[in-house]
């Protein structure tokens, strides 16, 4: 393998561990203020990855390389256990659990984007210009800071992203349960209802979200680079 190609695939896997750590710690923590330990049980209220990755092995390190070596970017998922039963019993909870993840990484993309203009006020990063996921930021000096301006980029650009198809209001994702902070209860638990019956057909949610993300992820990360060109 290329030295240069294993140096950006290992920024984006930290990018990536840390992103996907912090939603699912996020759920998981959320339930557990709210009420539900099946997740603060199983260790999933850490940032520690160790407990994610045992827990979806293939979603949080095959897949994810598997995507960078085909496409150049990573994807994958992870998950934070819930008791159900919980769920249906304070579906206002529930919801507030499931948007819990995505609040995660737009955290992630405001903390990155103050490095970002810390590091410009600095001198020691710069705006490229460029809206590459891994390139929108750049090095004044060179150096070492090219890796800390690439792995800034992929945290800013990986998280908004992320957290913006998460919300995307298809079943199983998080923006499906979301829905039930605005619904009355009796129409939150049909939702629920409608979820549960599609079993393992979820996945023809997710490939729904991510045809309709085709049309909300450009705007979405242009609005983003304002942010940092504010």
């Amino acid at each position: 393998m290329d030295t240069n190609l294993l140096i950006t695939g290992l920024l984006w896997y930290v990018a990536f561990l840390f992103s996907t750590t912090c939603h699912e710690a996020a759920h998981a923590w959320a339930a557990h203020k709210g009420g539900d330990d099946t997740a603060y049980a199983g260790g999933q209220v850490t940032l520690d990855p160790l407990p994610h990755i045992r827990r979806e092995t293939f979603g949080m390190v095959i897949m994810p390389w598997l995507s960078f070596l085909m496409g150049g970017w990573m994807m994958g998922w992870a998950s934070a256990p819930y008791n159900p039963h919980w769920a249906r019993a304070y579906p206002r909870r529930s919801a507030w659990m499931a948007l819990a993840g995505p609040a995660a990484n737009f955290a992630i993309v405001l903390m990155t984007a103050a490095l970002i203009f810390a590091g410009r006020g600095l001198g020691l990063l710069a705006l490229t210009s460029q809206t590459d996921l891994d390139g929108i930021v750049g090095a004044a000096t060179g150096g070492p800071m090219e890796a800390v301006a690439a792995l800034l980029s992929v945290l800013f650009s990986l998280n908004l992203l992320l957290g913006a198809f998460n919300l995307m209001p298809f079943p199983p994702l998080d923006g499906f349960n979301v829905l039930g902070l605005f619904l009355p209860e009796a129409a939150t638990h049909k939702l629920m209802d409608f979820r549960d019956s599609l079993g393992s057909m979820t996945m023809i949610g997710v490939l729904l979200a991510w045809r309709a993300f085709d049309y909300v992820a450009e705007p979405v990360y242009l609005a983003g680079l304002r942010l940092l060109y504010f």
